[in-house]
């Protein structure tokens, strides 16, 4: 553990998960809280003793460096100073124990899915991490007898040294963020971190589809629980038989067409979900009767609305090329999707084969939608990052409804 009690400390990167750092920080006895960002701010605003614009010096005479996730690791010069995450500081303190979802697509349904089954099933969790509230927001509201049920991206698994996720869950591994990892071994060893810090009383929920994923169990520690689309499985996880189940190789768990949000990859999100639910204490009949009523996140896949027997989806969250694919596959064709944004570093040529099986055209501003004939469908699922013109991906999907409903 890291000592906060009297320490310098530097926080970097005034987005929301700086500022709850910043806070739990005070709260935990820091003597002095010097923020630095690329952009100005003002210090007594983001509630720090000092400001630094970001320079090589900022960096010096501090004993601890918490980063922000949006901060790389090489934005840091080479120093002997310990450096940390936001979500490394908050699991020192977090109380109860720790359900981390990971992989490069679906974490937020999952997440959300996995929060959504607890709660109905009558278990006490709270949500957040790379979803909604940041880690270091959710240590005041831990308590013992709880679960913190933690979206986790590579970039905040890559400053991870103790952090431990008693439950942890990979949904799959395909190439995003090359633009900062480089490589898509380096992207894959971010998230294998998550695993590497667990205890033999830990699970790995992996999917045993997925070969990178997978491969994680081999230096584990852990306990693997398998979910698949393709392959039987043993409890306490989960697959998809012939039929269309959901099921163990002993417990049948829901009829796949039950499921109410749409995606073959959906149907993969709920197996990771209900595995997880389970491995926390969930009943099987609670864990389906719970899958009946989650709704879906917003950004994912969507309904916005129907306008003259066009269906318009909102998936604003498919900020890369697998994302985006797994949306085209949820429709059978009359697609007119909305492509573009700000470039990963992706390869988009392995659009073009399911593009030319269900779309009828791709669309890089959003007023060619008016070409859409009643029975088709207009999908946002751009495969690129939202930064070049909006604020976020929320913000991007936000844009694209209120220009649905003012049809």
């Amino acid at each position: 553990m890291m000592k906060i009690q009297g320490a310098t400390v530097l926080v970097a990167g005034m987005a929301k998960s700086g500022l709850a750092a910043i806070q739990l920080l005070k709260k935990r006895g820091a003597a002095r809280i010097i923020a630095t960002d690329t952009k100005p701010f003002d210090a007594e605003t983001v509630g720090a003793d000092e400001f630094r614009l970001q320079s090589p010096e900022a960096w010096q005479g501090v004993d601890l460096i918490v980063l922000s996730p949006g901060v790389p690791l090489s934005a840091v010069p080479t120093t002997k100073t310990p450096v940390i995450g936001d979500l490394e500081l908050a699991g020192q303190f977090l109380k109860g124990r720790t359900i981390g979802i990971t992989g490069s697509n679906g974490k937020t349904t999952t997440t959300s899915m996995i929060g959504h089954i607890l709660k109905e099933s009558g278990i006490a969790c709270q949500v957040g991490g790379n979803i909604g509230v940041p880690p270091a927001a959710m240590v005041e509201t831990s308590t013992d007898g709880q679960w913190n049920v933690l979206e986790l991206s590579s970039f905040q698994l890559e400053t991870i040294h103790d952090f431990r996720a008693h439950i942890g869950v990979c949904l799959n591994i395909t190439p995003d963020h090359l633009d900062r990892h480089g490589t898509i071994e380096a992207y894959a060893a971010s998230k294998r971190r998550l695993f590497e810090t667990q205890t033999e009383m830990d699970y790995a929920v992996l999917n045993a589809d997925d070969t990178i994923c997978s491969s994680f169990m081999r230096n584990a520690r852990s306990q693997t629980a398998w979910f698949s689309l393709s392959e039987s499985v043993s409890p306490p996880g989960f697959c998809l038989d012939p039929y269309g189940a959901l099921r163990s190789r002993t417990d049948f768990l829901i009829w796949a067409n039950e499921i109410p949000i749409r995606g073959r990859h959906n149907i993969e999100n709920t197996l990771a979900a209900a595995t997880a639910a389970h491995l926390a204490g969930a009943t099987l009949s609670l864990i389906r009767a719970a899958i009946m009523t989650f709704k879906g996140v917003e950004h994912r896949l969507e309904f916005v609305r129907d306008w003259k027997g066009i269906a318009f989806y909102n998936d604003s969250k498919a900020t890369n090329v697998d994302a985006a694919l797994k949306a085209i596959e949820a429709f059978d064709g009359g697609l007119w999707i909305i492509l573009g944004g700000k470039d990963k570093d992706s390869d988009y040529t392995v659009l073009q084969k399911p593009l030319q099986r269900t779309a009828k055209g791709i669309l890089l501003i959003g007023a060619a939608a008016a070409k859409a004939t009643p029975g088709d469908t207009v999908l946002l699922a751009p495969a690129c990052a939202s930064f070049d013109q909006f604020d976020n991906y929320e913000h991007r999907g936000r844009v694209f409804k209120s220009l649905v409903n003012s049809l």
